[in-house]
């Protein structure tokens, strides 16, 4: 809703003096805009780090259940003409009524958000042939996951717009105490943890291949990732996303004298 009055509920014009009008005509409604542009704001995932600890347990030779610690950097990137929540100190420009809850500018925007992933995975095993020291697994389960940190770090210069009636235009609007648009600063590093939901709980999952040197000690790489089911933002003012990550994983793993236990670094 907060999208659409915005859309909706502000007609401009830039008149012919150096200074531009606002014209506000909120019971007008003209280009409604679609509820499916929650969530649009964030692209493709950023490159990060994990790294965790993994305890394994055989059921069978082949069938395994282990459970996890893992630190997971997560995020994503959204650059160039994009929707920001707008700031306080522009708000007096709307008055006497009230802000609009978007204004746009083209500028760099990342999210950082760093959790830590309790996984639970069954995992089965495969021996390429009775005397390989190769083997191919695979291991799919659910997790619960924690935020630690969340933080956005915006960066480049912008004119500020609003858009405008058509739902397809934008007006740049001048910033006091300039009478004309200007471009602003978007260095910031700000931190948006209080605006997240602080737990996740989805799906992981991956496939690897392994060598054993001995009964004791194993290298590894896999591929895989996970996906979190619950919206990361506690509202729908800021977009609805949900967060995961692609990883591939280089580890060690040494056996633990005894009935098929197994600990694993990664």
């Amino acid at each position: 809703m907060a999208m659409a009055w915005l859309a909706t509920g502000f007609t401009c014009a830039t008149a012919q003096s150096p200074g531009a009008v606002i014209q506000i005509n909120l019971p007008q409604e003209k280009a409604p805009v679609s509820p499916n542009l929650y969530g649009i704001f964030m692209e493709e995932i950023s490159h990060a780090f994990d790294g965790g600890i993994y305890a394994e347990y055989h059921i069978t030779k082949p069938f395994s259940v282990s459970v996890g610690l893992e630190y997971s950097s997560q995020g994503g990137k959204k650059n160039g003409f994009q929707a920001y929540t707008t700031p306080a100190k522009i708000a007096p420009l709307f008055a006497p009524y009230p802000a609009p809850t978007y204004l746009y500018a083209d500028f760099k925007s990342v999210a950082k958000l760093d959790y830590v992933l309790v996984p639970i995975l069954a995992r089965y095993t495969w021996k390429i042939s009775k005397k390989s020291p190769f083997k191919i697994y695979a291991a799919f389960g659910p997790f619960a996951g924690f935020l630690l940190n969340a933080h956005q770090v915006t960066s480049g210069s912008s004119p500020i717009s609003m858009m405008n009636p058509d739902g397809k235009t934008y007006t740049q609007l001048p910033i006091p105490p300039s009478t004309t648009p200007q471009s602003v600063s978007f260095d910031a590093t700000t931190s948006i943890k209080d605006s997240l939901n602080t737990f996740n709980a989805g799906i992981c999952g991956f496939v690897g291949i392994s060598y054993s040197f001995n009964k004791k000690h194993t290298i590894f790489i896999e591929g895989g990732g996970n996906y979190g089911f619950l919206s990361i933002q506690k509202g729908t003012a800021n977009g609805k996303n949900n967060t995961g990550a692609g990883v591939v994983t280089v580890g060690y793993a040494y056996t633990i004298p005894g009935k098929h236990k197994y600990t694993q670094s990664r």
